[in-house]
């Protein structure tokens, strides 16, 4: 199945634009890391799981791998697990555009040492 399938058949169609602007951000600021599916989600890597991309009945979470180890001026990242961290957002006007790409170039940076 390839990302957009997925978009087609997974994600509610109220949801498909938060899904589309992330899209859109991580390919801006993480354009090495290839999209696929794994485990069943969107997902974003070079070989190991940079970030990805979660929907659900009420939003969409873009869940970074190593968001623990993120500086967080927005305050925004959520989770309790050990590494992992996400993002959620409801509706396009949840979406902080400067936060995420804040986040994604942290992942990439972090990745990348």
């Amino acid at each position: 199945m390839t990302v957009d399938e997925f978009v087609e058949k997974k994600v509610l169609p109220e949801f498909r634009p938060i899904v589309a602007a992330i899209r859109a951000l991580m390919k801006e600021c993480a354009p090495e890391a290839e999209e696929g599916i794994s485990y069943g989600v969107p997902m974003y890597g070079k070989g190991r799981a940079l970030a990805w991309i979660t929907p659900g009945k009420t939003g969409v979470s873009l869940g970074f791998r190593i968001g623990a180890s993120f500086a967080d001026r927005y305050g925004l990242l959520r989770g309790a697990g050990k590494h992992a961290r996400n993002v959620r957002m409801r509706s396009l006007d949840e979406l902080n555009r400067p936060a995420l790409k804040y986040y994604i170039k942290q992942a990439v940076k972090l990745d990348n040492r």
